[in-house]
């Protein structure tokens, strides 16, 4: 074999190793960005479900015991009663409607950035009262096999002003002077909920901030995806103190 065919067969194997380098960046370019574009697709897809579909929400306080419990991580349908579109006033309209004894997560109006969970009571159309701690709807008396109430005797705040605004016709606005257990009769308006906490001794809901708009509306709790004695003061309590019995129970 002749130099200069050495020169030419030394140069095709330095060629083709240069091209088999290259093919390999490229192809491990190509494959990144297939993970970049499966990443992206899959932060969408998440940030979809979370905004339109399914949320999660997690139980911090008590005024919803013992139908809901401090530690207690739900599964939201957002879907169901329709979803807000973030910064608009525009709303994708849900499969049903808020029905009277859902459990609700929704965005309150006496404090931003706060999502609280309560029961839906009123809606609107209802008269809504209460005697001595017994629920009145519509002038009947309500059995709430859900409700938590210990506690009597009068507690007023002065937030509950606000029910004079709604009070019925036949109620003197001026001797009104409503306490935690006794109140009303009120008239729900048009696009207005009255929403109350399980555990009524401790649960600041419509009875002191007012009625809620439909706008506010975030979705419909549907069941218990995890469970914890968060106020447990063991070491790790998501781990050493899990409620197995309630993980997977629907909510009602």
């Amino acid at each position: 074999m002749s130099r200069k065919d050495s020169g030419r067969t030394a140069s095709d194997r330095r060629k083709a190793r240069r091209e088999s380098r290259e093919q390999a960046e490229a192809a491990e370019e190509n494959g990144a960005l297939e993970w970049l574009k499966s990443g992206v697709v899959a932060v969408a897809l998440f940030f979809f479900l979370r905004a339109f579909i399914l949320q999660t929400f997690v139980i911090t306080s008590g005024s919803m015991e013992d139908t809901l419990l401090v530690g207690d991580m739900l599964v939201v349908n957002r879907a169901a009663i329709g979803s807000p579109i973030p910064f608009t006033g525009l709303r994708i309209p849900g499969y049903s409607t808020p029905k009277r004894g859902d459990v609700l997560v929704f965005d309150p109006p006496h404090e931003e950035d706060l999502k609280l969970v309560k029961r839906l009571i009123g809606l609107p159309g209802d008269t809504v009262e209460m005697r001595d701690a017994v629920l009145y709807l519509n002038g009947v008396p309500q059995d709430e096999p859900y409700v938590r109430d210990e506690q009597r005797g009068p507690d007023q705040h002065p937030w509950m002003v606000w029910q004079r605004e709604v009070l019925v016709s036949s109620v003197d606005q001026g001797t009104y002077s409503p306490t935690r257990d006794d109140w009303g009769p009120l008239a729900i308006p048009e696009d207005r909920y009255f929403m109350l906490g399980d555990n009524r001794d401790s649960s600041f809901d419509s009875r002191y901030w007012g009625l809620l708009e439909g706008w506010r509306l975030e979705g419909r709790a549907v069941f218990k995806y995890y469970s914890y004695n968060k106020d447990s003061y063991r070491p790790f309590p998501w781990l050493r103190e899990v409620r197995w019995g309630r993980i997977g129970k629907p909510i009602r």
